[in-house]
Parts: C-alpha cells; structure tokens; sequence
C-alpha cells in the first residue's frame, strides 16, 4: 500500500510518498524530472544496490540521469566532499534547469540539498532517502548542512525539495545498526509530540527491528505526519520546530567531540533523549517515572542511554555552539511530560555543568 502525505508550505509545498518498489517506478518522477537533467547524488555503499535502477526509472520518466558518488559516513560530511557534487555538476553541464536526486541516507540527503541550495544560486532537488533515519527525519523540512570541525551542521541553508519517495524495500538492506539509530527519531517524535505514539512503539517494538512492512510503514507515516505539521508551522526554525532537536543539542555534542562516523547520528540522538530526559528530571519538569520510560524503551531498541566519557568543559563548549542558542546561553528541549516537550533557553550554566560532569 502507497501512503502519501504533503507538507504544506504554501508555493513550496511537496509531497512525501511511503510505500515498498517505488524506486522503480516512473511515475513517483516524472513530474520533476521530465526533459531535465537529473543527478544522482548518492555513495559508495548504496550506488551499486540502488542507483543503476533508480536510474532507470528517471530515464522511463523523461530526464536524463547521471551519478555522483561520494565516499560513505559522517566523516565526508565537509567541504571536499561537497565540491565533488559541483565539479561533477560542471563537467556535465548541469544547469539551472537540473534537478539533483538524493539517494541515501541522512548524509547522502543533506549534501545533496546543500550543494542543490547553492548551485548556479539553487536549483531542484529530490529526496529518495534509503535508511530510516532518512525516511522519518532528514528527507523532511529543508534543512541541508556539512559538518565544520568546531559543530555539527554548521553551515547549510534551508532549502525544500520538490518531493520526497520513500521507498520501504530499500530497508531490507539496512545493517541493523542503521535501523536502530533511525528508531531513535521515530521515539522522537512520540516523546515531543504524541504520547499515544509512543505507546505503540512501546508495543510495537519486537515488529520495527524485525522489519515487519506494516510496522515500518506506519512508523515512517506518523513521524513524517509530525514533522510536516510542525515544519508547516514553523519552516525557518524560529519557534516550535526546534522542538524537534530534542536530544540533539547533547546529541550533537556527542558527535562533535568523539570525531563524526564513530556514533551514528541516531546512537547519539538516543543518548542525548536519555539525558535531556534526566535533566528535566534533575530540573523539576519530569516525573523520574517517565524518565525511566522514555530511557527503557531506548535501551530496549538497542540503542545507547549513556553518553562516552567527556570533559565538562568540551560538553559546554560543544553545546556552546548549538545553533538554537541565543546570547550566550545553551537553549534545549526538555519535557514536561511524556509527549509535551518544552524550548528552555535559561537553565543556568552552573547547573548544566554540574549536570554533565555527573553524566
């Protein structure tokens, strides 16, 4: 079964299409690429499962497709590796008219709308997002970004695809790593949003590592149902939609101080949830019951609650540089109650630095 949702932003608005085989099918493009010259953003790992019929398909619907192969992880995620894309966009030719097709994970995703934002000033681009992660989060709501030694996701720019297609069947080739990490941002979505939700993936949480299609594919659809709500409200990330970083400003930290590949995003999302959720336990807005919950199910999914032994002050100096953060003090997402999530932007710097040197 196909499932379609749209994310309503007015002239910019897109749809996001859920279903398994929709890689191969022409009509999923067609209206975006038609007569126009289509490039493959994708990497080493999924270009030979994914990209030749991907390629395919574009072709039945009327462009004309080359790829651009990137080296694969976090690690490429910079400056070097974006310049790959424009100078094989040059080589060819491409033009304003060009439309770029995202095929990957997170990564593969925020490079190609990244380098689609800035070429020739902008042109089109398509997500066709093949992990989880992708699916449910980074496919969805325009952010594009590389890393900077100094922070994650520090230099990007908003820019909106023209559709999004996620096909379930590219799941199958998932490791089972990548899926738990992109069960991070589905919990997400439940803890912040809708604690009924996150109920069901308490139920459900057997089914989602065992793949089962259905399991996914409702997982997929409710968390894309949030974000497209809360991006709709919010596109540029002024107000509510930072809501959806819960666990991301520890998260990113994390990231950013044991070198970027070796947490994937989502493991480090996971504990960075764990510790959001401690601290709004530890700042009076969380009952410990709900905490121990939320923290329950994290491990249960095989991800991590605990963070990596870090210094205090690489802590606040990483969490120092969040893009959330205004005049100097650390804005986070904590709760207030299992599915109501709250933007606090004046937690004391002592108290979150005796915090993180208990972590």
């Amino acid at each position: 079964m196909t499932r379609r949702l749209e994310v309503a932003l007015g002239a910019r608005s897109y749809p996001i299409t859920i279903g398994a085989g929709l890689i191969d099918d022409p009509a999923h493009f067609a209206p975006y690429v038609a007569g126009r010259t289509a490039a493959i953003v994708t990497n080493t790992t999924v270009e030979p499962l994914y990209a030749r019929r991907l390629g395919a398909a574009l072709e039945r619907a009327g462009a004309r497709p080359f790829s651009i192969v990137l080296p694969d992880g976090e690690a490429h995620k910079d400056w070097r590796t974006l310049d790959i894309v424009f100078e094989a966009l040059l080589r060819a030719q491409a033009d304003r008219g060009s439309v770029l097709v995202a095929l990957g994970g997170g990564v593969v995703g925020d490079m190609a709308g990244f380098a689609a934002a800035t070429y020739q000033r902008g042109v089109a681009h398509l997500q066709v997002p093949t992990t989880l992660l992708a699916q449910v989060d980074s496919s969805v709501g325009g952010k594009t970004a590389i890393n900077h030694p100094l922070g994650k996701n520090m230099i990007g720019a908003f820019h909106q695809p023209v559709a999004v297609v996620a096909d379930t069947a590219t799941l199958a080739t998932l490791p089972a790593r990548e899926l738990a990490a992109g069960l991070a941002e589905v919990v997400k979505y439940g803890a912040i949003h809708d604690p009924s939700f996150l109920g069901w993936i308490e139920q459900n949480a057997a089914r989602l590592l065992a793949r089962e299609d259905d399991a996914l594919a409702h997982a997929i659809q409710r968390s894309c149902e949030i974000k497209a709500a809360i991006v709709a409200e919010d596109e540029h990330e002024r107000g509510a939609r930072a809501l959806l970083n819960f666990g991301h400003t520890f998260g990113h930290a994390i990231e950013s101080a044991e070198g970027y590949g070796k947490w994937l995003h989502g493991e480090a999302v996971a504990a960075g949830m764990a510790l959001a959720a401690r601290f709004s336990v530890a700042r009076g807005r969380l009952t410990r019951e709900d905490a121990e919950r939320l923290i329950a199910l994290i491990e249960r999914l095989g991800l991590p609650a605990r963070p990596p032994s870090i210094a205090p002050a690489t802590w606040l100096e990483y969490m120092g540089r969040d893009k959330k953060n205004e005049a100097g003090r650390v804005t986070l997402v904590l709760l207030e109650a299992l599915g109501r999530a709250a933007i606090v932007k004046d937690t004391p710097p002592a108290a979150l630095e005796a915090f993180v040197a208990s972590a």
